[in-house]
């Protein structure tokens, strides 16, 4: 039978106890990752991603939620459901700066990386004999798939560029038959880095294509009046004979709530940047890619601090639109 004073004692060390657990608890940082859904090859990304940050960053335990991806996440981000998340270039610099979907209700996320960037290439049947942009004036063309962001920036860059195709709109099949027996003209469609997408291949099976370029003043003129999207060169070998060409492009990337603490973002963005092949793995068209390069030539919105010192530790210049905020 235990005296008092023992029965004293073991409580006290229960408490303890207790009291050390519920401490290694909180100093366990939790984050929640917004992703996309679960059938879209980016949520296995952001997987990755995830478990990246839970082996290799020191006192945080990380967990990814399904969501529809970028504006649910931008909002989520401003009303601090989640830490980080999936983001587009072109809403985010939207949502930082308060404009379209955003309009008088800014969301004030901070750039960790960008890991790919999608070319919007604007594809033609080449017996359209439409050589230049500015002769899709009138001409049967799909500004990408109904509800995307290809069909949203590609009419948004004609506007500015002062261009009326004739829009067609529709899903990916649908235009990709009305491309092969010639009902439609053209289409914007994003491409897989470097390479045109498997749709784009799919036309060229049945009827030769070429691929719009911008001209060096049309290029300019987004750069100056279109500050989200990114003005890219695509070298020869997009598909077979397609030469090279200009396009504009945004990039996917993962941003953060602003108060997320400096050394975390540091950390994070260190161990994802020094472990490519989870990445790659679960999502192909990460291999071989260029993080850093990708993340200061199409990012949009000023970097988190935690990232941008792991970028200059690294002997990247930042450039001035991607310098943190004060």
């Amino acid at each position: 039978m235990k005296t008092p004073i023992k029965m004293m004692l073991t409580a006290m060390a229960a408490s303890v106890g207790l009291l050390t657990a519920a401490s290694a608890v909180q100093a366990n940082e939790r984050l929640l990752i917004g992703s996309t859904s679960s059938s879209s090859s980016h949520y296995g990304y952001f997987v990755a991603v995830n478990q990246i940050i839970n082996s290799q960053v020191d006192g945080v335990s990380a967990s990814v939620a399904e969501t529809g991806a970028t504006v649910d996440n931008l909002r989520r981000l401003g009303r601090n459901q989640i830490d980080m998340g999936l983001v587009t270039t072109n809403t985010g610099y939207h949502a930082y700066a308060g404009l379209e979907d955003f309009d008088g209700r800014p969301v004030d996320s901070r750039l960790l990386w960008v890991y790919t960037v999608a070319p919007q290439n604007v594809v033609m049947r080449e017996d359209a004999g439409v050589t230049t942009l500015e002769e899709l004036e009138g001409v049967r063309f799909n500004p990408g798939i109904t509800g995307s962001a290809t069909e949203k920036t590609t009419e948004a860059v004609m506007r500015t560029l002062g261009i009326s195709p004739d829009y067609v709109r529709g899903s990916t099949s649908d235009i990709v038959d009305a491309m092969k027996d010639g009902r439609v003209m053209g289409s914007a469609k994003s491409g897989v880095g470097d390479r045109l997408d498997g749709s784009s291949m799919d036309i060229a099976t049945f009827t030769p294509i070429s691929v719009l370029s911008l001209s060096d003043e049309q290029a300019e003129t987004l750069r100056t009046e279109m500050p989200d999207v990114a003005i890219v060169d695509i070298p020869d070998g997009a598909g077979d004979g397609i030469p090279a060409y200009t396009t504009w492009a945004f990039g996917v990337a993962v941003h953060a709530h602003p108060d997320l603490d400096e050394e975390t973002a540091y950390q994070i963005v260190k161990a994802v940047m020094e472990n490519p092949e989870p990445q790659a793995n679960a999502f192909s068209a990460v291999r071989d890619a260029d993080f850093a390069g990708m993340t200061l030539e199409v990012g949009t919105v000023p970097l988190h601090a935690g990232a941008a010192r792991y970028f200059e530790e690294q002997g990247h210049e930042i450039p001035d639109a991607l310098k943190p905020a004060q």
